[in-house]
């Protein structure tokens, strides 16, 4: 006897009125049967789309800088300005909740993948080029907008090829540098220096480089530890939360800084793992 797929429950006509959700998706109940549910699950998704509003938030405050700027108030436009880069970064930690509470709950799902790149799309690579480009990039002309762009384009190609490779790259690795962490260096440079009232225009030429290299890092073959291997979960020493208290405290101290800082180390942890790889090859042969 054949196994067929249950079919999803009629709408009823309040329903129909407003196809809001029209998502079907096959799944497998608890005895191992196919059955076909209509709908999201609401719990993840809503860190998915509070990611995507952070990203838009982000879009929002980097306009209004410009605008600022354009109007010679250069003290609006640098708290504009920190609250897009703050965005972007309250967006990594949606980010990475909203898988793992999927992942707790049980509720992952093929859409549920496809709309947190979507929205990583929006928080992790528009948001980051244009705050770039209005705090510096915009100065340049052309050359701006074209280093801007080479930014987006690595942050959409560096999410396609991650949805590629899910179940078959190695967990343990990052195979680029990670879109958020991207998005951690340019949003940390420009939270930092305009913290300091240092106008973007002054520094025109070291973000271009900046924003150039995080975009090109995010499509390289170049490793980064993914530090997926940490279990959440299970039972750690005592002296592992006291760490985590340390790490919290210490970025408290000065997040614009101590977060730069980070995120710089880690975008040239790859590079620099890649070239001691090579020299101990070259040693050993």
């Amino acid at each position: 006897m054949s196994e067929r797929p249950e079919e999803p429950h009629q709408a009823s006509d309040a329903e129909s009125l407003l196809p809001i959700d029209e998502h079907v998706e096959e799944g497998h109940d608890a005895e191992g049967r196919k059955v076909r549910h209509r709908g999201i699950y609401l719990l993840p998704n809503l860190f998915t789309t509070a990611n995507l509003f952070a990203g838009f938030y982000s879009i929002i405050n980097s306009m209004s800088a410009q605008s600022a700027l354009a109007a010679g108030d250069a003290v609006s436009a640098s708290k504009y300005f920190g609250f897009a880069a703050i965005a972007i970064f309250v967006a990594m930690v949606l980010d990475g909740l909203d898988g793992r509470v999927a992942r707790m709950t049980n509720t992952q799902s093929a859409f549920g993948a496809e709309y947190d790149s979507l929205s990583d799309m929006v928080a992790f690579g528009v948001a980051p080029a244009l705050l770039a480009f209005a705090w510096a990039l915009g100065d340049m002309g052309k050359v701006g907008w074209m280093v801007a762009f080479i930014y987006v384009a690595g942050a959409a190609l560096r999410l396609a090829r991650f949805n590629t490779q899910v179940g078959t790259a190695d967990k343990r690795y990052f195979i680029g540098l990670a879109s958020p962490a991207a998005a951690g260096v340019v949003a940390g440079i420009v939270w930092a220096f305009s913290d300091y009232g240092i106008q973007g225009s002054k520094m025109s030429f070291l973000v271009a480089l900046m924003v150039a290299a995080a975009g090109m890092l995010m499509v390289s073959n170049i490793k980064y530890n993914s530090f997926k291997e940490f279990d959440l979960k299970g039972r750690v020493p005592f002296v592992a939360i006291l760490v985590v208290v340390l790490v919290f405290a210490v970025v408290f101290s000065d997040p614009p800084r101590i977060l730069l800082l980070a995120f710089l180390a880690y975008a040239a942890s790859g590079p620099i793992q890649y070239l001691l790889h090579l020299r101990r090859d070259k040693t050993l042969s």
